[in-house]
């Protein structure tokens, strides 16, 4: 049996996200976001993480985490772990609130960490809730682009360090690269090991943290579904009724993340066999 890839070490960079239990609401009220934040606050200060951006929506959420030692796993524990205890203590419920543990993406931080930090924050005008992420009080747009002061827990030095050597002028050229994201393809297709996200370069260079010295281990099918983006992730903004884009989206979730063909199928609202078709060669 392969074991599992060892993807923890000082320095690593994670888009992490974690969803609600059968797709149910993790957030009923700002109240519960707030409470939220203010964990994350404890958990960014207490483990010296680096929280670049993040996003909550109202069944899941997205961070963008650089960590100081190999604690993700322990932290993220934590933050679910006590959230999902005052949440249930307030309601009077009881059970699990998210679905499994938090899914995690190593990033390389100098090609990628843009890319996924506007992904991040564009969560809302992907799902159409807002127009503009400026409109959307729960991510960290607005205070990266300095329409409000940045919480103690959020790190805009080194995004905005990407744009230029004055803050003014940083605040704005990240803005405008946010928007021009708008409509853009799924940054999910360039997975490469089924968990990470980096040039060639960068998963040589992480394979010596590997537990396999020589090459990548396969990964078992529990762990790719962990770590996979979800099927709405991967499609992103493209317009899937174009032959050419589906296409490409079923190869990618089917080659590439491991769903399976009926699960793809359902997505998408076809036939198994139509799917089945196209990973053969023929057209949809």
């Amino acid at each position: 049996m392969a074991r599992p890839l060892r993807l923890e070490y000082p320095g690593a960079l994670y888009h992490i996200t974690s969803r609600g239990n059968e797709r149910k609401k993790i957030f009923l009220c700002d109240e519960d976001r707030e409470l939220f934040l203010h964990l994350l606050s404890e958990v960014v200060e207490k483990r010296r993480w680096t929280c670049h951006a993040y996003c909550l929506m109202d069944n899941h959420y997205h961070l963008l985490i650089e960590i100081a030692q190999p604690d993700i796993s322990e932290g993220m524990s934590w933050l679910n772990g006590v959230y999902t205890q005052k949440i249930n203590r307030s309601r009077k419920r009881v059970g699990h609130l998210f679905q499994g543990r938090f899914k995690s993406v190593l990033v390389q931080k100098e090609s990628h960490l843009l890319e996924v930090a506007r992904y991040i924050v564009l969560n809302p005008v992907r799902a159409r809730i807002v127009k503009s992420p400026s409109d959307w009080k729960w991510s960290s747009f607005r205070a990266t682009a300095g329409t409000v002061r940045p919480p103690g827990y959020l790190a805009t030095d080194w995004i905005l360090g990407q744009f230029a050597k004055t803050r003014g002028i940083a605040k704005r050229r990240y803005s405008e690269f946010v928007m021009e994201g708008i409509g853009s393809k799924s940054i999910w297709n360039g997975l490469k090991a089924k968990s990470v996200l980096g040039k060639k370069e960068f998963l040589k260079e992480i394979s010596g943290l590997m537990e396999e010295d020589d090459e990548l281990p396969a990964t078992p099918r529990y762990q790719r579904q962990i770590a996979r983006p979800s099927l709405e992730e991967l499609a992103g903004a493209d317009d899937l009724s174009e032959i050419g884009k589906r296409e490409r989206f079923i190869r990618s979730a089917v080659d590439g993340q491991g769903y399976s063909q009926s699960e793809v199928a359902r997505f998408l609202g076809i036939n198994q066999s139509t799917v089945s078709r196209i990973l053969g060669g023929g057209n949809a």
